[in-house]
């Protein structure tokens, strides 16, 4: 029988709307230039990052899987336990990609344009909130 603390991926599970309402906002009022735009941007897919990789190691350990050894490797697994498909686990590993980028190397951020990744995370977030709940029930038979 696995431990799966409920609380925990329910708590973060919540903050996935709003981050799809964020990424939305942003392509809506997208203003090339615009320096908060920019700053909520890189804070929308760093809070992105850490959702999805938190989530992650919270299946990680309540189903006992292998240990993973970075943050792409976190989606990895994920994917071949079959949480999610190819093509989620394809637009995450970008995703997560970015980490450094957003929390050590910010000063060399380009910020001139949106980044591609806003317009397309609502859907691929909107899969991962369902997978993950759906994955959870699958295995906790």
């Amino acid at each position: 029988m696995y431990y799966i603390n409920h609380e925990q991926f329910r708590l973060r599970l919540d903050v996935i709307p709003q981050l799809i309402e964020a990424c939305l906002e942003l392509e809506r009022q997208w203003k090339p230039g615009s320096l908060l735009l920019h700053f909520a941007q890189e804070r929308t897919l760093h809070l992105a990052i850490e959702t999805v990789t938190d989530i992650g190691s919270l299946l990680i350990d309540a189903f006992m899987m292998r240990d993973a050894s970075s943050y792409e490797d976190i989606v990895e697994i994920l994917e071949g336990e079959k949480v999610f498909g190819q093509g989620t686990a394809a637009v995450l590993k970008e995703l997560v990609q970015l980490r450094r980028l957003l929390t050590q190397d910010y000063p060399l951020l380009p910020r001139e344009a949106m980044h591609p990744l806003i317009k397309t995370l609502p859907s691929v977030l909107a899969e991962f909130a369902e997978a993950v709940p759906a994955f959870i029930s699958r295995e906790s038979l």
